[in-house]
């Protein structure tokens, strides 16, 4: 937990508004609870107010310091609304159909964000991954300057001899099934980019194959090979001081023994801290396996490229997960504009 110490401390000196939609979940509200209380900011948590008292008397869990909003009475409703049939108007959407939308917690927590009332969102702990990322997708889209909207796993292991001191950053596991050259190249730099703003150290990073450096011969590692060259390129213009190698196989990204044999000369291998997969079958897999099988503290997902600071939490998120993933989404709203600029410039609807 040491990572996480560090990030919680960090957002303490900047403290923000965060917003669990799933706020009558009982982990989620111990979350935003603990969050008030190691005063991270401010927690918003949305849905039915008796279903709060409910749920608190039964954990015993005061809820001070948490703010509650229940969407169906809310005096934004009618605005949020609006704002929605403005952005879906060319699917036809209709207002009426838009306040329904807007009822949805998921949706309504969505359009604080986009709207600037909240600096962040944390869903995902009661609801399948598409009900939570459709709304984040469809309100608050993807950064200005950014092309691909993907997500990380953020892991701490024990054994402090791999990544940074314990600590590795895994993508894509969890939003595109198959990234092409282009789509991979984004998620390589975009969790540098959220590596090196967590870390303030300069990322590793491995893009993976099941072939080193030509071992084998496959379009799959084709498409590695071209996506590393193609980041080391947008890292560049971004002036992103990262190290960049692939295709690489796992054990020669990981352990340097393997990787003072097969690639001596490599920055990344043997050391890498980024981890970036070629398919999301990999990523995902890879994810649980080091979570249960590694006993590792996960933290994710962290949603990569979007407008504003996101996150999709696991249904198997304990508490702690999910107070980890907020105090994540926290540091990342302090200066988010350095991670995608012009990003939160617009509010939705507007051209």
């Amino acid at each position: 937990m040491r990572f996480i110490a560090t990030v919680i401390e960090k957002l303490q000196r900047h403290p923000k508004r965060l917003v669990f939609p799933e706020g009558s979940e009982p982990r989620v509200l111990q979350a935003a609870r603990q969050f008030a209380s190691l005063k991270l900011g401010a927690p918003i948590v949305l849905g039915e107010r008796s279903k709060f008292k409910k749920v608190a008397e039964e954990m015993n869990v005061s809820l001070e310091g948490v703010r509650i909003i229940d969407p169906d009475y809310s005096e934004e409703l009618d605005n949020f609304a609006q704002r929605y049939e403005l952005i879906r108007r060319n699917k036809g959407i209709k207002i009426e159909e838009a306040r329904d939308a807007m009822r949805n917690p998921n949706y309504f927590g969505a359009m604080m964000v986009a709207m600037h009332q909240a600096d962040g969102v944390i869903s995902g702990a009661s609801e399948r991954m598409g009900s939570t990322l459709r709304p984040l997708f469809q309100v608050i889209k993807v950064a200005p300057q950014a092309t691909t909207a993907s997500s990380c796993m953020i892991m701490e292991v024990e054994d402090t001899r791999f990544g940074e001191q314990g600590v590795m950053f895994l993508a894509d596991c969890g939003v595109i099934p198959e990234p092409d050259v282009e789509q991979l190249s984004d998620i390589a730099v975009s969790t540098a980019q959220l590596a090196r703003h967590l870390l303030g150290t300069r990322p590793r990073v491995a893009l993976l194959s099941y072939s080193t450096k030509g071992s084998a011969t496959h379009p799959s590692i084709g498409k590695v090979q071209a996506a590393t060259a193609l980041a080391r390129q947008k890292a560049h213009a971004k002036n992103l001081q990262a190290d960049f190698d692939g295709e690489l196989q796992v054990d020669a990204a990981l352990i340097p023994e393997i990787a003072s044999r097969k690639l001596p000369d490599s920055k990344v291998a043997g050391q890498a801290n980024v981890l970036i997969f070629p398919d999301l079958n990999s990523g995902n897999i890879a994810s649980k396996l080091v979570q249960h099988v590694g006993r590792a503290h996960a933290y994710g997902q962290v949603l990569l490229g979007l407008d504003r600071p996101a996150a999709d939490v696991s249904r198997g998120s304990t508490t702690h997960d999910i107070l980890g993933v907020a105090a994540i989404v926290g540091v990342q709203s302090i200066s988010y504009d350095q991670l995608y600029p012009q990003s939160g410039r617009r509010l939705p609807g507007e051209k």
